[in-house]
């Protein structure tokens, strides 16, 4: 057999072997590739599962605006059930939660909500920077009408990148300097005479005193 023959033989026997380790990682219920999970919270708790659940800040780290928890549940059960409340670790108030269409935020039997992003339901929490901070991984608890508490652990992201469309609406801008109110001032500081009323009145003093001169001269 030529050298040549060889290196293809060699080359196919290499292919074969790397198609049946492939094959092999993913069969069954037990292989490999099914053990990857993806850097997410995520639980699941009797009907309810909760799916890429994050607490997203402002873009701007010295903000002290709201938050926001994005997260996508599912309801596998045969009742619709409403989602109560969003408590955060750390934080004081429970999250305000609002949902797309008004009233409270259901999800439906064997259907889904998505929390966060545009059209999407929101929840926010007010002013929070001590309590939640960029990179933490904190407790969140969402409180569901049948299943009640669904506890997991999530990170705390700014709103940038992929978590800009899912930050808190509300997010401060620079206020406009407001008017002082005071006269202008001349440069050299002193407020400046008015421009109406003051020529004309100089105007009419000096026709006066020549009308007065006149008579005068003609007696």
């Amino acid at each position: 057999m030529s050298s040549s023959l060889r290196r293809g033989a060699l080359a196919a026997s290499v292919i074969a072997v790397s198609i049946a380790s492939l094959a092999a990682c993913g069969a069954g219920n037990d292989s490999q590739t099914l053990q990857i999970k993806p850097d997410n919270a995520a639980t699941s708790v009797g009907d309810i599962k909760i799916q890429n659940a994050v607490v997203v800040t402002q873009p701007d780290r010295e903000s002290t605006g709201p938050a926001a928890v994005s997260a996508t549940v599912f309801n596998t059960g045969d009742t619709a059930q409403t989602l109560d409340a969003i408590k955060v670790a750390g934080v004081d108030q429970p999250a305000e939660i609002k949902a797309a269409k008004g009233g409270k935020l259901t999800i439906p039997a064997g259907g889904s909500v998505v929390i966060g992003g545009k059209g999407n339901a929101v929840a926010t929490l007010e002013s929070s920077r001590e309590a939640v901070q960029d990179g933490n991984a904190q407790k969140v608890t969402f409180t569901f009408s049948k299943t009640g508490d669904v506890t997991l652990t999530a990170f705390v992201v700014p709103a940038e990148s992929y978590f800009s469309e899912y930050g808190p609406s509300e997010v401060p801008s620079a206020s406009a300097e407001a008017p002082s109110g005071k006269p202008s001032e001349s440069a050299s500081g002193k407020p400046s005479a008015s421009a109406s009323g003051t020529p004309t009145d100089q105007a009419s003093a000096s026709a006066s005193a020549s009308a007065s001169a006149s008579e005068s001269a003609g007696h």
